[in-house]
């Protein structure tokens, strides 16, 4: 696809407008330090069409003010294949042009105006971040730089960064293992981004049947390319941080730890990359969590009868956010298909969640959740994990304990 370029013409620029930003760093060259910049976490504006941003982004320091919108950019696109380049450059001119363009420049300014510090792209640095990056210079006075080779260079730095992290050689992967419920997401919150990568967080998700966030429902914003980015991106900075000589340490350590929550291979709508997902099936290093059945009831019971009860109400209201909590956790519980809970015992437990849902909205008694959660764990995850772990070869286990032994453990080793 040619992108249109800068045209001479403007309505935009006033002596004002210019003076007001004048001020924005005008000297910063462009950069092709891809590491550096995501390390930086400086603000990026991407001025791809929204479709190309939405299919993926590198997030979350990135806001989408795009130069053609969808529709443009496909006019643009045709024009170009039937009529060729000079065509589709006339062709793009026309269309952003008067107080669309002046619009457009404005939100521009603005943004460089706040993020002094910051660089635009667009697919590959080429026409569209040049002509925003020109149109700027010449009608506000600020030159603000631009990412060579844009966002596919960005992402093929993020895919082989994901190589170079996952090398053993350079990290030491350390599986957090546990049946459902004990607390494994909990030691990842308590260890943080120094330590270990969130998989769940990153993919809005809680890994079980029941582990759609209601955020995510609604909203379903992040595509594969986005979490398989903040992966990487994540793994990066955990690994610069460590390679960081400290007062106490001196000494880089040859192999960075890097926990990580046992997982399938896919979490939700997402599924792990293949170089991770390979990565946590052939790792034989666990820390295993274990609590007791009725603890690990208690735990489900916090997450997913009070914590997303509180955030369906908080997303819908009082009157439509239980419903929708409640047919989103029995449509999940439908889902479940296992030969060894049996369509009986699913039917049961439907019955006890409805019966438990009518309990909690008229009398506030959670009593009969506590029945269908302790069902479902003895009869269908606690099983499915017993499999789970009796497939991987000759593991050793570093540490067992309860939650907070493990954290404990886990944050000084």
């Amino acid at each position: 696809l040619l992108m249109l370029y800068a045209s001479s013409a403007s309505t935009f620029t006033t002596a004002a407008f210019s003076a007001a930003f004048s001020a924005v760093a005008t000297n910063r060259p462009d950069t092709s330090n891809i590491r550096e910049l995501l390390l930086s976490d400086v603000p990026l504006l991407d001025v791809r069409a929204p479709v190309e941003y939405e299919a993926g982004s590198i997030i979350p320091a990135t806001i989408n003010i795009p130069i053609l919108n969808n529709e443009e950019r496909h006019e643009i696109g045709i024009c170009y294949k039937e009529h060729g380049q000079e065509a589709a450059i006339v062709l793009g001119n026309q269309l952003v042009t008067g107080t669309l363009k002046a619009d457009r420049m404005k939100q521009w300014a603005e943004f460089a105006r706040s993020n002094p510090d910051g660089y635009l792209y667009c697919f590959r640095g080429g026409l569209r971040s040049r002509t925003v990056q020109e149109w700027l210079e010449l009608e506000t006075g600020i030159r603000y730089p631009l990412i060579e080779g844009g966002y596919k260079k960005m992402r093929q730095f993020l895919m082989d960064e994901l190589e170079r992290s996952l090398d053993p050689e350079r990290s030491d992967l350390i599986i957090i293992a546990g049946k459902t419920g004990v607390g494994k997401t909990r030691v990842i919150d308590h260890l943080g981004p120094q330590r270990s990568i969130d998989l769940e967080g990153l993919a809005h998700h809680r890994g079980s049947s029941f582990g759609d966030t209601p955020e995510d429902i609604r909203q379903q914003s992040i595509s594969q390319i986005d979490f398989e980015n903040s992966i990487s991106m994540s793994l990066l900075k955990l690994l610069a941080a460590a390679d960081s000589p400290t007062d106490d340490d001196m000494r880089q350590r040859e192999r960075t730890r890097v926990y990580v929550e046992d997982e399938g291979s896919r979490i939700g709508r997402f599924t792990l990359p293949h170089t991770l997902w390979t990565g946590m099936k052939q790792c034989n290093k666990l820390v295993i969590v274990d609590e007791d059945l009725e603890d690990r009831v208690t735990m489900i019971l916090e997450d997913y009868i009070f914590d997303y009860g509180r955030r369906f109400v908080a997303l819908y209201g009082e009157e439509l956010g239980p419903v929708l909590h409640r047919e989103k956790m029995l449509g999940d519980l439908a889902r479940i298909r296992n030969k060894k809970l049996g369509s009986e015992n699913l039917a049961r437990l439907t019955g006890i969640m409805g019966s438990a849902f009518d309990e909690q909205e008229s009398s506030g008694d959670t009593a009969l959740h506590r029945v269908w959660i302790s069902d479902l764990l003895s009869q269908y995850y606690d099983p499915m994990y017993e499999y789970q772990l009796s497939q991987r070869v000759d593991p050793e286990v570093l540490f067992r304990g309860k939650c907070n032994e493990v954290s404990q453990w886990a944050a000084n080793n």
